[in-house]
């Protein structure tokens, strides 16, 4: 009896010492994964450089194109690929990248919209092209969808219909394929980039709280609206979403960089003709201001005025020159 009841304790030792170690390696294997997943959302959640301007295309459309793949495919090819998605480390963790990549693509879909209803049609009747036809809603899915299908794959089925259209566009034994470098079309897209911008300014400039009277129904004594609202507002952007919208701001103003300046080289002689070159030029020159370097190690929300800075308000005030530009040169180009 005692032999039994020594084995059993012994069994029962053993169990213990090997639980132990089990438990060690799998700790061991936590600590290395944390670890790793630490790096990689270092080396991850750095944006991309601004690229360099384009040179004179050969064929009209040519720079934008380029310029709209050029975006497509960082927001799929930069370090640690697309993250807005992502359910594992280090991708699950971050925000700043995911809301970068937002703004991105915010900008993707406004274009790949225009190309495909104005940009690429002579007039309102005419036949819609038939890869940007397929690329514009591509460029529209859901963008938090990890798989069944993923955001990636729907966005490079649109990358690939935007460079079949561009392969294309620069053949010059075809002629379906085109690009309207006119006022009108230049024109319309603008008119969204203002909305962006003047949304982007206003979310950013509501990191502080303010109080606003209610100009929805300004200037038409004729309007009206679904439902009553008061006539003076509280705007304030909750304090966990500051940084998702200065980040989101960042890349809004990132993609608007490539676009403008591609916009600069199919457009150059619609600009010139409105004597607008120098306008869109200084547009480019104020986006330019929102990607310098962030030195701080997280986004500040000090008050207007206060002693701790407020980097939204500095960003606000580069995106609402930029947006004060913009409507400028809409002006330009809508007099004869």
């Amino acid at each position: 009896m005692l032999n039994i009841k020594q084995g059993l304790r012994n069994l029962k030792e053993d169990y213990v010492d090997g639980s132990h170690w089990v438990l060690k390696a799998v700790s061991a294997l936590l600590l290395a994964y944390a670890l790793m997943a630490s790096v990689l959302g270092f080396y991850w959640n750095s944006e991309p450089d601004v690229s360099q301007a384009p040179s004179a295309q050969t064929v009209i459309g040519e720079a934008t194109t380029k310029a709209l793949l050029h975006l497509a495919n960082t927001l799929l090819d930069k370090p640690g690929g697309y993250l807005s998605n992502d359910v594992s480390l280090p991708g699950v963790w971050m925000d700043n990248i995911p809301n970068w990549e937002y703004g991105v693509l915010i900008q993707v879909r406004d274009l790949s919209r225009a190309m495909r209803k104005d940009f690429s049609r002579s007039q309102s009747q005419s036949t819609e092209d038939m890869d940007l036809a397929v690329a514009e809603p591509q460029f529209n899915f859901d963008s938090e969808s990890w798989m069944l299908p993923s955001s990636e794959g729907e966005y490079r089925t649109g990358v690939n219909a935007l460079r079949r259209y561009l392969d294309r566009l620069s053949d010059g034994q075809q002629s379906k394929a085109q690009f309207y470098a006119r006022a009108d079309n230049l024109t319309r897209w603008l008119g969204d980039v203002e909305t962006r911008l003047g949304s982007l300014s206003q979310r950013l400039s509501a990191s502080v709280g303010q109080k606003r009277l209610n100009t929805d129904l300004a200037g038409d004594a004729e309007a009206t609206q679904s439902t009553s609202t008061a006539s003076e507002l509280e705007i304030k952007t909750p304090w966990s979403e500051i940084d998702d919208v200065f980040y989101e701001a960042r890349g809004a103003s990132w993609a608007l960089i490539q676009l403008l300046r591609a916009i600069e080289v199919d457009f150059k002689s619609v600009l010139e003709k409105k004597n607008a070159l120098v306008s869109l030029r200084q547009i480019i020159r104020e986006l330019e201001s929102t990607q310098e370097t962030l030195w701080s190690p997280m986004v500040m929300n000090g008050s207007g005025f206060g002693l701790v800075a407020n980097h939204s308000l500095v960003m606000a005030s580069y995106i609402a020159r930029a947006n004060a530009g913009i409507i400028d040169l809409r002006g330009l180009l809508t007099q004869g």
